[in-house]
């Protein structure tokens, strides 16, 4: 098929890549400007034409869109009239669903609309989706494209997808954030960061292995209340929130209603 896509960013252009690899082929790239250079690079990348979106889907079997999830509709909006009949568009965002097109819905009853949100992180380009997971929604030819990517589709409501798309940032994001703190905490004793590398792999492991309420350790598990007050002693006042924010939550999956440790944590 002849694919489209809009916005040149890591994310659409590791999925178009992955397209490529499955046999199809990239006919136009758009993004902020014909002219931008990371526009021009991708789409030279690909042997494609570099075109305004209001022009990119013409021609196109597949219309990616890969922008911020604030423009979805604008762009959807600037497609309607390029779109050929028949066409796919999806876009890769995670919070939302087929709702954030509805302006090809509303006016393009002769096209289809879907969402496939790789669930993985993509620090480059070049990141390979093969074998990640992918919330998908629209007709069963997203659910086909993700397969063909190399990817486990799972479907996820329309009302669910904030809801989904929390887990995925505090998957993602919030965990690399707690490593922030491990990395401070640890550089104020002297301990090099990558010390804590064995202890979270094999925690992450056991979570998926054993399900993260068996996989608990540690001072709140045990309900060892001294530690933890003399953990949030020892610790820099700025780091104390997310200790004990942490740490209740802990309790929770602990299964502790110990009056003495929510009175510490509080």
């Amino acid at each position: 098929m002849d694919i489209a896509l809009v916005g040149p960013g890591r994310a659409g252009t590791a999925l178009t890549l992955g397209l490529v690899d499955a046999g199809h082929r990239v006919v136009a790239v758009a993004g902020r400007r014909p002219d931008a250079p990371s526009t021009l690079a991708v789409a030279a990348r690909f042997g494609a034409a570099a075109v305004p979106v209001d022009d990119a889907a013409r021609g196109a079997h597949v219309v990616v869109i890969a922008t911020p999830d604030g423009a979805i509709e604008d762009v959807a909006s600037a497609l309607v009239a390029s779109l050929e009949p028949g066409a796919l568009v999806l876009h890769v965002a995670g919070s939302r669903g087929v709702d954030a097109l509805a302006p090809i819905v509303a006016s393009r009853g002769d096209v289809h609309v879907g969402a496939l949100h790789p669930l993985q992180t993509i620090p480059f380009a070049d990141t390979s989706l093969r074998g990640a997971w992918a919330a998908v929604a629209g007709p069963p030819a997203v659910m086909q494209l993700a397969h063909e990517l190399g990817m486990h589709p799972f479907v996820v409501a329309e009302e669910d997808r904030a809801t989904y798309h929390a887990a995925a940032a505090i998957a993602s994001n919030h965990l690399a954030a707690l490593l922030g703190q491990v990395e401070r905490l640890a550089d104020l004793v002297g301990v090099p960061f990558r010390a804590f590398e064995s202890l979270v792999r094999g925690a992450v492991d056991n979570c998926f292995d054993l399900g993260p309420g068996a996989a608990l350790t540690g001072p709140v598990a045990r309900g060892d209340v001294a530690t933890v007050a003399a953990h949030l002693d020892a610790i820099p006042e700025i780091e104390r929130r997310a200790y004990a924010a942490l740490a209740d939550a802990a309790r929770r999956l602990a299964g502790r209603d110990d009056a003495e440790l929510r009175e510490v944590l509080a």
